[in-house]
């Protein structure tokens, strides 16, 4: 006979990060809540599941459409960032440093895995600059070899319609030694170095 807490335990274990120990300890955890407390995580996912969707301008995950970036009024409607994913817009809002636009591809390019240009919010970035208000197209896209290939896509494929496109600096990261950093990572940091 099953264990009551084992058919719990199985399914946590397929969130991302949550191996078969912390899904044990999540099931035990459960089990041991009060009925509401259970019911009301129970009741917090189905609510996110039934309410929330993808914005259709910009393709972040939202609770309402546009979401708060596309309509939001202080925001710089002149600049785009694009990043891989909706998560990523999370990181570049931490830093209270950009307040433009944003557009989630949804990926990055990776023949191996069959996503090419089709399976990308390619398209609608581009029907984005139709207006002509955008001028500038930051590309956030991770520094790993599907990353840096969408970035040189996407700029092969923007520059030719009049817009600048810009490219987030990858290097050493703060606190880091230098002995540590690996060819590439090395050869970014100096390629995008700055003046002080």
């Amino acid at each position: 006979m099953p264990l009551p807490w084992k058919d719990s335990s199985t399914k946590l274990k397929h969130l991302p990060g949550i191996g078969q120990k912390t899904a044990q300890r999540l099931a035990f955890h459960l089990l041991r809540a009060t009925p509401e407390e259970a019911l009301s995580l129970a009741e917090a996912i189905r609510d996110a599941k039934e309410k929330i969707r993808t914005c259709t301008v910009c393709y972040n995950i939202t609770d309402t459409d546009p979401c708060l970036y596309c309509v939001g009024p202080t925001r710089n409607k002149r600049t785009i960032c694009v990043v891989e994913e909706a998560h990523n817009i999370m990181a570049i809002e931490k830093t209270r440093a950009y307040s433009g636009m944003y557009h989630v591809l949804g990926g990055s390019l990776s023949p191996l895995q069959g996503r090419g240009p089709e399976q990308l919010h390619i398209k609608s970035l581009i029907e984005r600059l139709k207006g002509g208000t955008v001028e500038e197209i930051i590309i956030a896209t991770n520094p790993n070899a599907e990353g840096e290939a969408t970035a040189i896509y996407l700029s092969k494929l923007l520059k030719p319609l009049g817009v600048r496109v810009t490219r987030i600096g990858v290097g050493i990261p703060v606190g880091a030694d230098l002995e540590y950093a690996d060819e590439v990572t090395m050869l970014k940091a100096m390629e995008g170095r700055r003046e002080l």
